[in-house]
């Protein structure tokens, strides 16, 4: 992350992902909707703040915005039931899981296709108390998407095939859960391409946004 912009706990250790979340956009990818929630990592090194330039690689014909609702917890979890999972949360904050699409359907893995260096423009974290004053709950929680001010994507929590706290505590119940992880809860469907001079704006209304400029590497 870069100077100015600071999380509001330590790095990361880790971004813990979730595919296919939503059911419209599990069927827009082709896929059925998964049985258990279907985990996998962004390195912090693609963090990247509001303003900070979305870089398409020279290897990829095909990269895409993914707008998500995002968790960042402050006590660890390991192995945690949903309310444990619950009162760990600490902030919410706008992420974009960008994603290079061709890379995604050509390797087994995602870890490329997820991975590369700004790849995951996060807005500014707020915390659980401010939603609270705000009358606001984790359920009530919505995402928009828009590319150059047309609206995208545009999803709510209470639409998420598996809620927050439980994806939390399924997480946890495979690897530890670090102060300051993230964890981002999947993508409404509505999904498309960047291309160069491309602004990408994803919002979580009444709480936190990230707007970033794409260019070409």
């Amino acid at each position: 992350v870069s100077p100015g912009f600071e999380l509001p706990l330590e790095r990361p250790s880790k971004i813990i992902c979730v595919g296919r979340n939503y059911v419209g956009h599990a069927r827009e990818m082709g896929n059925s909707v998964p049985n258990e929630p279907l985990l996998f990592l962004k390195p912090p090194s693609a963090l990247l703040p509001p303003g900070a330039p979305i870089v398409l690689p020279r290897v990829s014909n095909q990269v895409e915005h993914e707008g998500e609702i995002a968790v960042q917890v402050g006590r660890r979890l390991r192995l945690a039931s949903e309310d444990e999972a619950r009162e760990a949360i600490t902030h919410v904050l706008a992420l974009n899981d960008v994603t290079a699409r061709d890379l995604q359907r050509s390797d087994p893995q995602w870890t490329r296709a997820k991975g590369f260096d700004t790849f995951c423009p996060v807005g500014r974290p707020v915390s659980v108390e401010s939603l609270n004053e705000l009358g606001m709950r984790l359920e009530s929680l919505e995402v928009t998407t828009s590319v150059n001010g047309e609206l995208r994507q545009h999803g709510r929590a209470s639409d998420m095939v598996f809620s927050i706290p439980f994806l939390l505590s399924y997480a946890s119940g495979i690897m530890t859960i670090e102060p300051g992880d993230i964890v981002t809860t999947g993508s409404p469907d509505g999904v498309g391409p960047l291309k160069p001079g491309d602004v990408v704006r994803v919002q979580i209304p009444g709480v936190s946004s990230v707007e970033n400029p794409v260019e070409a590497e």
